[in-house]
């Protein structure tokens, strides 16, 4: 049989880079599995595909996730005012059945609901979501096994939705299938999966952002507004895009993709908007009306202020330092001596618009895992921001039982917590930082060290410069004149022979 040194490799399938040899923590890491994968290995040979590894690697976190929530799955939602808290096993989905009217059969955003919450304060795509999961769940029983139910239900949903991010983040970077394994195996993912519904999301932005790779522009437009239908961070993605295609000139390829996503957007959106609209606007209003929530700076503020601003200030303040952030981004993308990667941008705008944002919710750290995976794809930098969301995670629920707790103060008390906040949002600044470092220094981002311009870029991988302005308009040979790996951009002969 021959070896791998000796088999021809097709020029059509570049050589797959092995975290385990060029990055000493997932060499550290494979020492549990057997060590970094020899020279001689025959690849492609077995069913053990990376994709498929991927993919079962991230069902099997996800199924911890789900063994982490036992506690309050056997009784922490039903009993006692802080036992899903002290357990860390808190979910909106189960509450929400009965509190947002699924278990009496009302219709999301057409039929108004009792209480303080008069309608659904989800979009279109989520309440969708929603409402297929509980066709799905037996009206029979007690109201506490009807939520379980609802919960398994829309836990088996979400694990599809874990298992297509990972396999799409696997097959965004072409040479770099093993990046898939930051995803699957992400802390803050497994822990915060179920909370929410935000992976519904998450899986329709990863895989747009796999049919931009590809170049199809139309596809990443419907996927992207289809995302957006379902949370509004999406809809971020196309700044960035916006700026590097001006910067590249592919003014038809961002013009596909506009709209396609506005056309996606509206299938969903505006049967719903025609026939319902208080019921459809009740998500954009909520939005507007909530005051300052948990895990942003400005609860800190608040909590710490004898006259705290008000929610119309926060709301105003918010969007000025987003807009500042996004103008921020944009002159970094058409003044850095390299054009930067789309990930690298895409990352940066939704980080920035968490950041500013007056709700940071446990949940929100998914929108950014696989953003992160594709922007910066290091263990060592990945797990330093997740151990933060982590402990930011851990804090959130310890401070819920501290104050539900009533005299008692079993928990964390609000200062630890404000420290609990400080953590996670420097975490996702340092992660920022060295996202901002690699477009400024190209010789230290990792995904061109190994030759690559931009291959999760789609058309704008190996695409000439046509408008840049500063530094970027008299640029030198290389990217960086200083040591380490030089790659030729800009010509699509250099990115085929990076291959």
């Amino acid at each position: 049989m021959p070896s791998a040194e000796s088999t021809p490799t097709p020029v059509h399938e570049p050589d797959p880079v092995r975290p385990t040899s060029d990055d000493p923590v997932a060499a550290a890491g494979s020492e549990l599995i057997g060590g970094p994968l020899g020279r001689r290995a025959l690849l492609g040979t077995s069913w053990w595909t990376p994709v498929r590894i991927v993919a079962l690697v991230a069902i099997g976190m996800f199924a911890l996730g789900l063994i982490q929530k036992a506690p309050c799955y056997n009784g922490g939602w039903f009993f006692g005012a802080t036992s899903q808290y002290t357990h860390a096993c808190y979910s909106d989905i189960p509450h929400l059945y009965q509190g947002r009217g699924f278990a009496d059969g009302l219709v999301p955003y057409f039929d108004k609901l009792p209480g303080d919450m008069d309608y659904l304060e989800y979009p279109v795509l989520t309440g969708v979501f929603m409402e297929v999961a509980a066709w799905l769940t037996p009206g029979s029983g007690s109201i506490q096994d009807q939520e379980q139910w609802y919960w398994m239900v829309n836990a088996g949903m979400l694990m599809a939705c874990a298992a297509v991010i990972a396999v799409c983040v696997a097959r965004t970077h072409a040479r770099r299938p093993w990046d898939g394994l930051l995803v699957a195996l992400a802390p803050a993912l497994a822990l915060t999966a179920t909370i929410n519904w935000d992976l519904l999301a998450v899986a329709l932005t990863a895989a747009a952002m796999l049919m931009w790779s590809r170049g199809r522009s139309l596809a990443f437009g419907i996927l992207l507004g289809l995302a957006t239908a379902a949370k509004l961070y999406p809809v971020f993605l196309l700044g960035p895009l916006f700026v590097l295609c001006w910067r590249a000139g592919k003014w038809r390829d961002f013009g596909k993709a506009l709209g396609g996503a506005v056309v996606a957007w509206l299938v969903v959106n505006l049967p719903v908007m025609l026939f319902a609209f208080e019921g459809w606007s009740k998500f954009y209003r909520f939005s507007q009306e909530r005051g300052v929530d948990f895990g942003s700076f400005w609860l800190i503020l608040a909590q710490n202020s004898s006259d705290p601003l008000t929610t119309h200030s926060v709301n105003t303040l918010a969007t000025l330092l987003v807009v500042l952030c996004a103008v921020g981004i944009a002159a970094l993308a058409l003044t850095a001596l390299r054009r930067p990667r789309f990930a690298q941008l895409a990352f940066l705008i939704v980080a920035a618009f968490i950041l500013t944002n007056k709700v940071y919710s446990p949940q929100y750290v998914l929108w950014l895992v696989p953003l992160a995976v594709l922007a910066r794809p290091k263990w060592r930098d990945f797990l330093i921001w997740q151990a933060c969301e982590v402990a930011y995670f851990v804090g959130i629920w310890m401070y819920l039982a501290y104050t539900m707790s009533g005299d008692a103060h079993k928990g964390l008390p609000t200062d630890g917590y404000h420290w609990a906040i400080g953590v996670h949002l420097l975490g996702t600044l340092y992660l920022c930082g060295v996202v901002v470092r690699d477009i400024l220094m190209p010789e230290r981002d990792v995904v061109r060290q190994a030759g690559d311009d931009d291959p999760s870029g789609g058309v704008l991988d190996g695409a000439e410069d046509v408008f840049v302005f500063g530094v970027a308009a008299h640029p030198p040979r290389h990217a960086s004149a200083l040591d380490g790996p030089q790659v030729d951009w800009g010509k699509q002969d250099a990115a085929d022979s990076s291959l």
